[in-house]
């Protein structure tokens, strides 16, 4: 009987907040982060978008493209460009905003909501929102990096 009770309250320890608005889209991102097409991620602290169909990128339906980020010589990040706190607030004609770097670096700016996020753990710095940007899976082999979920 006393088991019971146990496992109740271990597992209501065990719950994770899922961000609503991830769009769960297939993403398969194979590339050479040392190629002359990524210079951005040839040096470490460098940074690259990934949209559908660069170098045979799998980017799918719901998803804003992808940000890379060398962290160290052979530990990447990678998130969505979907900005994570109400993504559709600024769309117009079918173009809604996306996570943007560029003179923001190091970080990534939602420039609608004015939400920014760290590229080092994708955490939301300055605004308002519930949630971090949707992280990706980075795997380097030393040759290829390959970015799913």
């Amino acid at each position: 009987m006393l088991l019971f009770p146990v496992a109740l309250l271990w597992s209501g320890c065990n719950k994770t907040s899922q961000n609503p608005v991830d769009p769960h889209a297939i993403i398969r991102i194979d590339i050479d982060p040392n190629s002359t097409f990524y210079q951005g991620l040839n040096a470490v602290g460098g940074w690259t978008y990934v949209a559908n169909g660069d170098q045979g990128a799998t980017i799918g339906a719901g998803s804003r493209g992808v940000i890379i980020y060398r962290e160290t010589q052979t530990e990447f990040k990678a998130y969505d460009r979907l900005p994570p706190n109400d993504p559709d607030k600024c769309c117009s004609d079918g173009q809604c905003t996306q996570l943007v770097v560029g003179n923001y670096y190091p970080f990534a700016k939602d420039e609608c909501t004015g939400n920014t996020y760290q590229l080092l753990d994708g955490s939301l710095i300055e605004g308002t929102g519930a949630y971090p940007m949707i992280q990706y899976h980075a795997v380097y082999d030393g040759s290829l990096l390959h970015v799913f979920n």
